[in-house]
C-alpha cells in the first residue's frame, strides 16, 4: 500500500533576536545559548554596538546590529527579546508585533499606561504571543507559596507584603545622579506590585497610598532621586498590602514576599544564598546574594524556558503547558500601581487607581468552596 503521509514536524529551534546588549539582555543570551533547549540567539542589536560584538563573540552570534529594526524585519527571527531601556519598551513591542514577532519583554511594559495599551492592542491584533519579564513568579519559593494559597493554606489572603532591597555598600548607591525619577516604582517595586497582584488572584488594587524619599544619597534627592520607598495598597477584595524597596541593603541582595489570611500565613524569599548556617564564637552566620542574577538565576531561565516553550506549543499545535505566563493584563496592572505610587508621592494623598486605569483581573478569583483545612481541630 502506499505510504500515508504525515505532516513534517517542524524541528528547527526558536529563533531569537535579543535587543539590548546590557548585564539583563547579556545574562538572557547566556540562558538562551547555554540553558534553554530547542532555542537559538541568532542576532544581537544595540546602538552601543562594542556591547552587542562583545556578547556576540562570547556566545557564537554571527550577526550584530546597531538598529533594532534590522533584528524586528529579520525574516529568520521568530521571536525577540526586548531588554532595552524602560522607555522604548512599548515602541519595540509594538514594531515586534507588526513584524510578526513573538514578544519577550522586560518590565515595565511602558512608561505609560497610554503607550503600553497600544503596544498590547498591537499584539493583540497580530496574534502574537507577549510575555513580560517578572520573574519572581519563576522562582520556587514564590511559586511554591502561590500553590500553598490555591490549595487554601491561607484561607482568605488578609494582609500581604512585598519587599526589595537591593545589595548596596559603605559607600553608598554609586552614581545616584544616572538613575532617572521614579525608577524606584517603575522599575524597581514593580515587581512587588506584580508579586502581591499574582499572590492575590483575582482581585484588583483599587487605592494606592506612597511615602519615598532619598535617604540612602539626601544630596540627590534635588534632581529626582528616590532610594526609599512604602506603598500601601488595598485591593478590591479587602485585603491590604504593603511594597517596600530601599537601594542599599548592606548584608545582600533582599527579597521577600508574605501573605497573611483567614487561615494561615505562607512567606517566600530572603536573602541567603543557602540554607547553610555557621555557628562560631563570632556569632550566627550565612552567606547572602550579592547580585539579582544569582539570587534568580534559575527563575530568569525558567521564564525565558516559559516563552520559548508557548512558542514551540503553538507551532506543534497544542497549548502550553506548565506556569501560566505573565502578560498584558498582568504588565497593566502593575504599572497603573507604579503610577499612581507616583501621583500619590508627588501630593501626598491616597490615589484611587482608577485615575490612573481601569483594571480588570488577570484571572478569576481564588475559589475556597470546599477546601479542607487541616490542624488541631480537624
Amino acid at each position: 500500500m502506499p505510504y500515508v503521509q504525515q505532516p513534517a514536524p517542524d524541528n528547527h529551534p526558536v529563533r531569537l533576536g535579543l535587543i539590548g546588549a546590557g548585564w539583563i539582555g547579556a545574562f538572557h543570551a547566556d540562558s538562551v545559548a547555554r540553558r534553554i533547549p530547542n532555542s537559538r540567539l541568532d542576532a544581537i542589536a544595540d546602538p552601543a554596538l562594542p556591547a552587542a560584538e562583545a556578547l556576540a563573540a562570547k556566545l557564537g552570534v554571527a550577526r550584530i546590529t546597531a538598529d533594532p529594526a534590522d533584528v524586528i524585519n529579520d525574516p529568520d527571527i521568530d521571536a525577540v527579546l526586548v531588554a532595552s531601556p524602560a522607555r522604548f519598551h512599548s515602541g519595540l513591542i509594538a514594531a515586534a508585533a507588526r513584524a510578526g514577532k513573538d514578544v519577550f519583554c522586560e518590565k515595565p511594559g511602558g512608561r505609560t499606561v497610554e503607550e503600553l495599551d497600544e503596544a498590547l492592542a498591537a499584539a493583540a491584533a497580530a496574534g502574537v504571543s507577549l510575555q513580560f519579564g517578572f520573574n519572581r513568579r519563576f522562582a520556587a519559593d514564590f511559586a511554591a507559596a502561590r500553590k500553598m494559597i490555591d490549595d487554601g493554606a491561607v484561607g482568605t489572603p488578609q494582609l500581604l507584603r512585598s519587599l526589595t532591597r537591593d545589595p548596596g555598600t559603605a559607600a553608598g548607591i554609586a552614581s545616584p545622579e544616572r538613575i532617572p525619577p521614579g525608577t524606584i516604582f517603575l522599575e524597581t517595586l514593580i515587581h512587588d506590585f506584580d508579586t502581591l497582584n499574582w499572590l492575590n488572584p483575582g482581585a484588583v488594587p483599587v487605592k494606592v497610598h506612597a511615602v519615598a524619599d532619598a535617604l540612602v544619597a539626601p544630596d540627590a534627592k534635588a534632581a529626582g532621586l528616590l532610594d526609599t520607598a512604602v506603598v500601601t495598597v488595598t485591593y478590591s477584595n479587602g485585603a491590604i498590602a504593603v511594597a517596600e524597596a530601599n537601594f542599599n541593603a548592606l548584608y545582600g541582595y533582599d527579597v521577600r514576599g508574605e501573605v497573611f489570611g483567614s487561615a494561615g500565613m505562607v512567606t517566600a524569599g530572603g536573602p541567603q544564598a543557602s540554607s547553610a548556617v555557621s555557628y562560631t564564637a563570632a556569632g550566627i552566620a550565612s552567606d547572602t546574594v550579592r547580585l539579582n542574577i544569582d539570587l534568580f538565576h534559575d527563575a530568569y531561565t525558567a521564564e525565558l524556558a516559559c516563552f520559548v516553550d508557548g512558542i514551540a506549543a503553538r507551532r506543534a499545535g497544542h497549548a502550553p503547558v506548565g506556569t501560566s505566563a505573565p502578560g498584558g493584563v498582568d504588565a497593566r496592572n502593575a504599572l497603573a500601581v507604579a503610577l499612581a505610587a507616583i501621583r500619590s508621592h508627588e501630593t501626598g494623598l491616597p490615589v484611587d487607581v482608577s485615575a490612573v486605569a481601569r483594571l480588570q483581573a488577570a484571572e478569576p478569583e481564588l475559589q475556597l468552596t470546599g477546601v479542607h483545612l487541616t490542624g488541631s481541630g480537624a
